[in-house]
């Protein structure tokens, strides 16, 4: 996402990532912080990784070390969401309400999709746009979380699901110090 800056949007489109299996959102806070609105993403903020960045720069560097092509988002893009699928790694770049993807982060874009309008209107919102490719994109992927990760995730969803649950890690370490059961 480029410079997000309504926490509802931010709360619905981790809300999607959640919804769709997409673990990690790249942000790039130009002007402000990402806020999420929580009482739209109804609980998704727990599970979902959320990178912040200062510059496209730096998100692309690290999108790019793990192997992802930048698609823009564009109503004139050449490429359909079903198009997505093919697309081996596909970091969708969504842009700001206001003024879209940034000059800077446009030019690293190699290819742009577009969400196809058939009433009179000429966009959606972009959490509606995000929610849209992503359900294009995502039928057919096996996922690329490894064991290790996807325990981690189940952990923290659990420590923050679980009343008092730091208070029971630090009685289970204790025990375990003084001889008692160990824990995994």
């Amino acid at each position: 996402m480029d410079a997000p800056h309504d926490p509802h949007n931010g709360g619905a489109v981790v809300r999607s990532c959640d919804a769709f299996g997409v673990q990690r959102l790249h942000v790039i806070e130009r002007y402000e912080s990402f806020l999420v609105a929580r009482s739209v993403a109804t609980g998704s903020e727990k599970w979902v990784d959320v990178f912040r960045y200062e510059s496209a720069a730096e998100a692309a560097d690290e999108l790019r070390k793990r192997g992802h092509e930048f698609i823009a988002t564009d109503p004139d893009g050449e490429l359909w969401p079903d198009d997505l699928r093919r697309v081996a790694r596909p970091a969708l770049v969504i842009g700001n309400e206001r003024q879209g993807i940034a000059a800077d982060l446009r030019a690293l874009c190699t290819r742009a999709v577009r969400v196809p309008m058939r009433g009179f209107t000429d966009s959606v919102n972009l959490s509606v746009c995000t929610a849209i490719l992503l359900a294009a994109a995502v039928p057919g992927r096996p996922g690329d979380l490894p064991e290790s990760e996807r325990r981690r995730l189940y952990a923290r969803g659990l420590f923050s699901t679980t009343p008092r649950a730091a208070e029971v890690l630090l009685e289970a370490a204790g025990r375990e110090g003084a001889g008692g059961m160990r824990y995994p």
